[in-house]
């Protein structure tokens, strides 16, 4: 298997910044249909960022990581992305680090707060009215007793 070298910086959603340094490649022969090219090259790549021990991020925004990717991320914290669609590593390289900006980012973002608010006086009477023409509905559809 083969390593990559660190170099650059990854942009995660607005402001969130990933040192590559802590996301380790490596590379591996992709499966599936494609001849010789496939047989011979490594070209699928795992993108593995350990989300437990980056600085990049702070302790609140490592709990929503944590939270939020949960299904995806291994016992041992390490969130692991693949891509092997080109026949190109380093395209492949290129989609999985895309792949994991992507769902940093997505995991990051913050949901905005609802704000309660009082249906209108006109919305629950109109639901009342209609309670009261179920009812009526009903109790059309019931045999009628003995005593009527």
């Amino acid at each position: 298997m083969l390593t990559f070298s660190n170099t650059a910086y990854v942009l995660m959603g607005r402001s969130y910044v990933v040192p590559t340094e802590e996301i380790n490649f490596r590379a591996s022969r992709a499966g599936g249909p494609g001849g010789q090219h496939v047989n011979r090259r490594e070209t699928r790549v795992e993108a593995r960022w350990d989300v437990l021990t980056t600085n990049a991020v702070n302790e609140e925004e490592r709990r929503r990581i944590l939270r939020r990717l949960a299904t995806r991320i291994s016992k041992d914290g390490v969130l692991r992305v693949v891509a092997y669609k080109e026949r190109s590593q380093q395209q492949n390289k290129e989609l999985a680090i895309a792949r994991l900006q992507e769902l940093v980012a997505a995991a990051l973002e913050v949901p905005k707060r609802r704000v309660k608010t009082r249906p209108p006086r006109a919305a629950k009477e109109e639901r009342l009215r209609s309670k009261r023409r179920r009812k009526q509905v009903k109790q059309l559809r019931k045999r009628p007793s003995e005593e009527e």
